[in-house]
């Protein structure tokens, strides 16, 4: 017996990822334009955090948040056999996280601690709605995931305290980036070489990825150390040559999943292009260990590099699949991705040529906008509209 009742609410409430999905892509362009006139000194936030942190905060706990929610509200439901969270609860939810960003801005008129409060009971609601979908369908093995949910919410909190007792969130912000990185090195090494793998059957190639396995745990787990290392900003050649190791083990892993043959699928190249930001990342971290690069090269590397492009390729690839659309990104979801990678590069530039900082910091934020729009632009009608057979009269 099915336990699949009919929906009939509006489709943006009937799967975690359609309202979701777009409140990122959206808060990802406006968020970023808000940054670039408030870094050009155009205009002033009256933000709990200082205006860096705010900024930083934001695309963290912010951005990451929706598109993780998005994602495991979508996932969660495959993995139970029951019902999706959807209608009035997932409204109520998208309200809670828009309540957070509200008071993270300052714009509910609150002071640091309730806007803590306010702000962390997104990411307390997602995981406990989860645990109660996991426990409730009886998915054991699936319970670890709030174990990477739970950090996420833990270091929104540290981040908060942190810029309350300091002013500034330096450990809070690259824990959060931290953790996202985990997830897409976990997540990451499932989906790619799945992915890739039904693609390269269907391309007739003979060639395979090779499947999830004991290396992959080994490079997780370096990944991790590596991580952990730069959380806490190690300086020295211990530090440099874990994450340098981390950056190794990670090529060798993209390279055991054969993603240069996927050249004629850009929304299965963008997945393997993104993953490569995530050993470039530890790379520029053990150049700065070192006092050969800056700090903010390796946020920015990880953060849009690794972060941003992943979820973009993944909205992307989960909305059209979810949606029952074909999955070809097109040429404009396809630019929004490249506009994407060469902010990264940008933004990288302007640490590597201090005389022309602002003008690189400029032209990569304009860039990301343009990305951020146009992936709003292209997902807006998948996520509003029902599937096109949902459409479509019974026997028609």
């Amino acid at each position: 017996m099915s336990d699949r009742r009919t929906y009939t609410g509006p489709a943006l409430l009937s799967a975690g990822f359609r309202p979701f999905f777009l409140l990122a892509s959206l808060f990802g362009a406006t968020a970023i334009a808000l940054w670039l006139a408030v870094w050009d000194g155009a205009l002033s936030i009256t933000s709990v955090f200082a205006p860096v942190d705010w900024h930083v905060h934001e695309m963290i706990f912010g951005y990451g948040a929706a598109v993780v929610a998005g994602f495991l509200f979508t996932a969660v439901p495959n993995w139970t056999g029951r019902l999706p969270t959807r209608g009035w609860p997932l409204a109520t939810l998208a309200l809670v996280w828009i309540a957070g960003r509200l008071a993270v801005a300052g714009l509910l008129g609150l002071g640091p601690v309730a806007a803590l409060v306010v702000d962390q009971l997104f990411l307390l609601l997602v995981g406990a709605m989860i645990a109660r979908e996991i426990v409730a369908g009886r998915n054991w093995r699936n319970l670890k995931v709030l174990i990477p949910v739970t950090l996420f919410w833990v270091a929104n909190i540290a981040f908060h305290v942190e810029a309350l007792r300091t002013g500034v969130a330096l450990t809070g912000h690259r824990a959060g980036i931290a953790i996202l990185i985990f997830l897409i090195m976990l997540i990451g090494g499932r989906i790619l070489p799945s992915f890739t793998r039904n693609w390269l059957v269907k391309a007739g190639h003979a060639d395979r990825p090779v499947p999830f396995g004991r290396f992959d745990g080994f490079a997780i787990f370096t990944g991790v150390a590596a991580l952990v290392f730069w959380v806490g900003a190690a300086s020295g050649l211990t530090a440099a040559l874990v994450m340098l190791m981390a950056a190794a083990l990670h090529v060798a892993r993209l390279l055991r999943w054969r993603g240069w043959l996927t050249w004629r699928s850009p929304l299965l190249l963008m997945l393997h292009v993104a993953y490569a930001f995530i050993p470039a990342g530890f790379t520029v971290a053990a150049l700065s260990a070192v006092g050969a690069a800056t700090p903010a090269a390796t946020a920015h590397v990880l953060a849009i590099g690794a972060v941003a492009s992943m979820t973009v390729a993944v909205m992307i690839r989960a909305t059209l699949g979810h949606t029952g659309r074909p999955l070809e990104a097109g040429p404009f979801l396809t630019a929004a991705f490249a506009a994407l990678v060469i902010a990264t590069g940008l933004r990288v530039a302007a640490e590597v040529m201090p005389g022309l900082h602002g003008a690189f910091v400029n032209m990569a934020g304009t860039l990301w906008v343009a990305a951020y729009l146009g992936l709003s632009g292209g997902l807006i009608v998948p996520v509003v509209m029902p599937k096109p057979d949902a459409r479509r009269p019974s026997g028609g």
